[in-house]
């Protein structure tokens, strides 16, 4: 791969990850409930689930499933249904005793990082339109008459790299500094109702687009 195409790989990987979904809301709404630190673990699960698609894209599966119709629906209803579900569990989700008397001492009960991974690499994977759109980029900067290997690799390293810098510094680092509401248990209903919203919002997308 020449400097010229990687630069543009580069380019192109930072307006992708800039581009706000389903991944970005997971990202925003760990910082807030987590911490910025904490909320790598969310980014990880969503990198793995960018693995394993281009894992899949790379063996030719990918081509497969744009191909039929009836496994693209599958993984698009099971998507909208798992982000649908994060959405109304945020909204009706419970605060403790301490909340009702809206506590400026507030001390949360942290998330486990095994279930913010697991909960990032669903949100990712559970998106068909991602095979579709790796199938569309990719070959544009894997050269066929060149060994196969190393250009996914510096593709996959790329983008990943690009992706956990932009997930980490500017959605989780943008969403730690409203992290001030999460003080009161006005402020952290609020955001439940938001992000449950958000996540809602993106399901009905995904739920109604087409192939």
């Amino acid at each position: 791969m020449t400097a010229s195409v990687w630069v543009s790989l580069l380019v192109a990987c930072v307006v992708i990850s800039l581009t706000p979904g389903a991944g970005a809301i997971n990202t925003m709404s760990n910082s807030l409930a987590e911490g910025w630190r904490r909320s790598i673990w969310g980014i990880i699960g969503q990198q793995l689930a960018l693995v394993v698609y281009i894992v899949v894209v790379a063996a030719g599966v990918g081509l497969m499933v744009s191909k039929f119709p009836v496994i693209f629906d599958v993984v698009r209803y099971v998507g909208a249904a798992y982000l649908a579900y994060l959405g109304v569990r945020m909204i009706f989700a419970k605060t403790d005793a301490a909340d009702e008397a809206d506590s400026e001492v507030y001390t949360p009960r942290h998330e486990s990082a095994w279930a913010m991974l697991r909960r990032g690499f669903w949100v990712n994977i559970l998106n068909p339109k991602a095979i579709v759109f790796f199938l569309a980029f990719m070959p544009q900067f894997v050269r066929p008459d060149q060994p196969q290997l190393p250009q996914y690799l510096i593709v996959s390293v790329t983008m990943i790299v690009i992706d956990v810098a932009v997930m980490w510094f500017v959605f989780a680092g943008a969403a730690g500094s409203f992290r001030r509401l999460t003080r009161t248990a006005k402020g952290r209903r609020g955001i439940n109702y938001t992000f449950g919203a958000l996540f809602i919002a993106v399901a009905l997308m995904l739920l109604f687009m087409r192939h």
